[in-house]
């Protein structure tokens, strides 16, 4: 791993719990990117009762996000079987001390109380969800997103399956794919978009642990370079780049370009 992307190993830890019936699959990679401005997501879970053909939206982005799908029963019908499933696992989440903060992704006020449990044990808790989620909620968590405000935001390509085929056309397609997947801007701009500070500009070394986050098998020899810092540093068109020296060290930063 490049010298660049190892730091920051302290950062926060956090656990983000999904309401499967009260949030958008299609924003998935966004509530990620956003959660993954304030620590890392190593706890990925998800609720719900996968026996209902409400949740199949879920399936095809699970696998790809490395989301732990949790079962749970409807016990009436018409009613979010998910919620005490969902505070119950983020007790006993708290209590093990695994994680720093948790990210709550419902618009359901059922889980107003249970942010402000995790707030008072002193633990950073933001919430996702959209424009009518109750002020109580939102409230009680110390961020919180509308999914509104993600939606304007282009939507990344959908993860791809290869398959195995012999036909001209399926040649042609695969090595549109490859090329591609040699373009690593989409995935060096939400790790910029993880990482920035209120001033414009990203710590490099935070860039990287983001694009860890994003991708575990990111690494800048896919794209020609050994390290992150000159796979960036060629990309003058859309980045610019600066250093400083911090306790006998040269920290870069990087900035995209409007």
């Amino acid at each position: 791993m490049p010298e660049e992307q190892i730091s920051s190993l302290s950062r926060r830890k956090i656990a983000m719990l999904i309401d499967g019936d009260n949030a958008q699959s299609s924003l998935l990679p966004q509530m990620l990117v956003e959660a993954g401005k304030y620590g890392m997501v190593t706890v990925r879970r998800i609720y719900g009762d996968w026996t209902t053909p409400n949740m199949n939206s879920w399936k095809d982005v699970l696998n790809f996000h490395a989301i732990q799908p949790i079962q749970q029963f409807r016990y009436t019908i018409g009613k979010n079987a998910t919620d005490s499933a969902m505070i119950i696992d983020a007790m006993d989440i708290m209590h093990s001390r695994v994680v720093d903060g948790f990210c709550l992704v419902s618009s359901d006020s059922d889980y107003t109380r249970l942010a402000t449990r995790i707030r008072e044990s002193g633990i950073f808790v933001m919430g996702i969800g959209e424009k009518k989620t109750p002020k109580p909620f939102v409230n009680a968590c110390d961020v919180f997103v509308y999914t509104e405000n993600l939606v304007t935001e282009a939507k990344p390509a959908k993860p791809r399956i290869r398959k195995p085929t012999t036909t001209n056309s399926g040649k042609k397609k695969e090595e549109k794919e490859e090329k591609e997947e040699a373009d690593p801007m989409p995935i060096l701009e939400k790790a910029f978009e993880m990482a920035v500070q209120e001033d414009g500009w990203a710590r490099l070394d935070h860039m990287g642990n983001a694009l860890y986050q994003l991708d575990p098998g990111f690494d800048p020899r896919t794209y020609g370079q050994r390290q992150l810092s000159r796979l960036v540093g060629n990309l003058k068109d859309y980045f610019e780049m600066r250093s400083q020296e911090t306790d006998g060290s040269n920290l870069f930063y990087v900035k995209m370009k409007e």
